[in-house]
């Protein structure tokens, strides 16, 4: 699979490094060294994926993120030094899709970037039915997330979430199970990270994202996706 991907990090050394590896698995690299020229480069040339480092000069890693998912859904992988947990969700919570925290290695870095590509590439293998689910629909091969009709933006890894669940409605996940989903056993991901979606999720498809009726917790086990039946929380 050949992408196009913005790199974003002010450190020569690790920009190169990390081009010359996207390079040799046939990838189009465009580097930028600050955030400002992240933003301008992604609004432009709209590439399959972000990666992104968080300590940026002029605009930081976090707020290219947040000011990207107000206006578009293109994958990101965040880079940092910040290690964590907190920060690893602050930065999934913006809306990241995956998180790498240095120093790693490259060759992990790279069966990252081609998993991500993977669950986001528009030409990627989909099941071919969409799934219903109470007023909530979830189309796999258009990509596209409703509730009551309406269009739910959702970012890959909230989407992907909901495709996993809409499968196989009223069935309890654990946060184990929706782990391996989405980001696969990654030593940096913790179960927190589920929640984080859910929560998100939640302010997006529910009325009373305090009071869920789709999305909905099962104490000590972990989430399942439902109906909207009368008294679930």
């Amino acid at each position: 699979m050949c992408a196009h991907i913005v790199l974003a990090e002010d450190d020569e050394k690790q920009a190169e490094l990390v081009r010359r590896y996207l390079e040799r698995e046939r990838h189009s690299v465009v580097v930028v060294p600050d955030g400002r020229a992240a933003l301008d480069e992604v609004r432009r040339a709209l590439p399959d994926l972000l990666v992104l480092d968080v300590m940026l000069p002029k605009v930081d890693g976090l707020d290219v993120c947040r000011i990207l998912r107000a206006e578009s859904d293109v994958p990101v992988l965040m880079l940092t030094a910040r290690s964590t947990e907190d920060d690893l969700l602050l930065g999934l919570d913006l809306g990241a899709d995956d998180y790498m925290t240095k120093p790693f290695s490259p060759r992990e870095l790279m069966a990252r970037v081609r998993t991500l590509l993977r669950r986001t590439s528009p030409s990627a293998p989909q099941p071919g039915a969409s799934a219903r689910v109470g007023t909530l629909t979830v189309d796999p091969v258009r990509h596209v997330v409703t509730n009551n009709g309406h269009p739910v933006e959702c970012t890959p890894g909230e989407f992907r979430l909901l495709e996993v669940m809409a499968s196989q409605p009223e069935r309890v996940f654990t946060r184990a199970q929706l782990l391996e989903h989405l980001h696969g056993f990654d030593r940096y991901i913790t179960h927190r990270a589920i929640d984080v979606h859910v929560l998100n999720l939640r302010k997006k498809i529910e009325a009373q994202p305090r009071k869920p009726v789709l999305l909905v917790t099962v104490y000590g086990v972990g989430y399942k996706l439902t109906a909207g039946a009368a008294g679930a929380s």
